[in-house]
């Protein structure tokens, strides 16, 4: 039987492996908030306002996670997109990733 000092330690830990987590995920809303100067070129509903710019509604979020930091470091290159970029955080990308992904829009093409 475990006493209370255990008990606490316990939880205490237990706790702390949630909180990276938690802290690791984007958020939607704020995403949401943050996009407005996406919408020039990839609408208000992330299919874009023109056929030649990427559609952003539907995407994963890891890889467009990954893609915007290509950008911000430049080791992905295109002068909008890096110049877009090069002011966000990291929690900017994940928030933005997180509200792109949570849009209706690309299709799994995966057969199943």
């Amino acid at each position: 039987m475990m006493n209370s000092v255990t008990r606490i330690a316990c939880l205490t830990m237990m706790a702390m492996l949630f909180i990276p987590a938690a802290m690791a995920a984007g958020n939607p809303e704020a995403g949401a908030q943050k996009s407005q100067v996406c919408q020039a070129c990839h609408g208000a509903d992330g299919h874009g306002t023109n056929p030649t710019y990427p559609v952003l509604a539907g995407q994963h979020a890891d890889y467009m996670e990954h893609a915007l930091k290509a950008y911000r470091d430049g080791s992905r290159k295109n002068a909008i997109m890096s110049g877009m970029s090069t002011n966000l955080s990291d929690q900017d990308i994940k928030d933005l990733a997180a509200y792109y992904n949570s849009l209706e829009g690309l299709q799994d093409l995966s057969i199943k």
